[in-house]
């Protein structure tokens, strides 16, 4: 395993960091300035679409896609330290790159799973940055940690019975229920859902049930009913997370992505790739909580010394360092692997990356929060909201407990 940067890494990483410098730190303030002037908090400050502008520009857009029909054509490897540098700013430079979930996530499905009209309709103007989309998911009245659990239906009305895949589908689907936390659903630019629901849910294999489908946002019957909070925080910059209803909501059966049954293949096939982000991300984070808490400990004086020369405080900063650079290899290991033998053969790294990252940065954020003070859990600081998301993290795309029980089971079989 060699993590050494390669000639095109190293480019972007220092065309990256140049432009987080010169434009996307510099805007977080802005952003806020002109979002509270806006006449709806869900639409877009103009900060953010010259952001877009200038990456794009720099060449620094849809870094996230390893196809290079589509995107930038990056391994995961060298994909890494630039996701990574984006988590620094993680409201506002994954955006800025198209590179924010939950549309990397969409845009991978999509590209991976959905028909050439399909792509043509939706895929093109999400890679180009036109619209953003959602994905619905989880629901509030299951347990969505098993995915088996969701009570969505997507009824078949008319037309024939082929399972496969293709636009040449009659009649239409029919879509009923109700998800919760569906991330850029507020988004007026959001313009495209793609919805898991049951389209056989008695069938004698609870991963052959679901089935996802397109539902544009102005199809009649879905309802973006409220946002959800997350510990306080609407998540504007992220589209927010909506609690969505669908009342007969009718779509042709043309908007199937891939086969019948096909929807919880898919759904794995998508979170892979998007826990690994997550994880890059959070390392980005984590140093910005670091380089916040070193800052700090320089400049302010407590009990007649300065807060740097004092025990626990260096402990804190020490021990952050020593975690970061434990999972960073963790996650460079990790995506070495899901390059060289597929995302199925690095699924036990993949597991416990999205175990030990989230709980430990947010561990990091919670001593940079406390050496802050008051500060800490300010507006002044970004650390409560990157503490906030961070916390998330523990629950989105699998909760602990979850990736803790699969990758115990897989441990134990040799002994069993």
């Amino acid at each position: 395993m060699d993590f050494a940067f390669d000639a095109r890494t190293e480019e972007l990483r220092k065309n990256l960091l140049s432009f987080m410098d010169e434009h996307v730190y510099p805007a977080e303030a802005v952003a806020d300035e002109q979002r509270a002037a806006l006449a709806s908090p869900w639409d877009t400050p103009q900060i953010v679409e010259d952001l877009k502008a200038e990456a794009r520009r720099r060449g620094l857009w849809n870094l996230f896609l390893p196809d290079e029909e589509y995107g930038a054509g990056l391994t995961n490897l060298q994909y890494a330290p630039l996701a990574e540098i984006t988590g620094r700013s993680p409201h506002l430079a994954p955006t800025a790159l198209n590179c924010a979930a939950p549309d990397t996530g969409n845009m991978e499905v999509l590209a991976q799973f959905s028909s050439e009209a399909q792509k043509k309709q939706w895929l093109r103007p999400l890679l180009a940055g036109e619209i953003r989309s959602a994905f619905a998911m989880t629901e509030p009245d299951v347990a969505s940690s098993d995915a088996t659990n969701i009570e969505t239906r997507i009824e078949r009305d008319g037309g024939g019975t082929s399972r496969s895949s293709g636009a040449e589908r009659g009649g239409s689907y029919v879509i009923n229920g109700r998800k919760w936390y569906i991330s850029g659903a507020m988004n007026p630019l959001c313009r495209i859902f793609i919805v898991m629901g049951k389209t056989d849910p008695d069938g004698a294999d609870v991963r052959r049930q679901q089935s996802m489908v397109l539902v544009p946002r102005d199809t009649p019957g879905l309802e973006v009913r409220r946002a959800m909070r997350v510990y306080g925080y609407e998540d504007h910059y992220h589209g927010g997370h909506a609690e969505v209803v669908f009342h007969d909501v009718r779509v042709p059966a043309a908007n199937l992505i891939g086969e019948e049954g096909g929807g919880f293949g898919i759904a794995q096939a998508r979170l892979g790739p998007g826990r690994i982000h997550h994880c890059m991300r959070l390392i980005g984070m984590a140093e910005r909580a670091i380089e916040l808490m070193c800052r700090r400990a320089v400049s302010r004086t407590a009990f007649g010394k300065p807060l740097a020369r004092q025990g626990v405080v260096q402990q804190w900063i020490a021990d952050a360092r020593v975690a970061v650079e434990q999972l960073r290899l963790l996650v460079l290991k990790t995506a070495w692997l899901m390059d060289t033998v597929g995302n199925k053969g690095a699924h036990t790294e993949i597991q416990a990356i999205k175990i030990a990252t989230p709980r430990t940065v947010v561990d990091i954020l919670d001593r940079a929060v406390q050496l802050h003070g008051a500060g800490g859990v300010s507006q002044d600081f970004p650390l409560a909201e990157l503490w906030a998301a961070a916390r998330t993290l523990r629950l989105a795309d699998g909760p602990d407990e979850v990736h803790q029980r699969s990758l115990a089971r897989r441990e134990l079989k040799a002994y069993l």
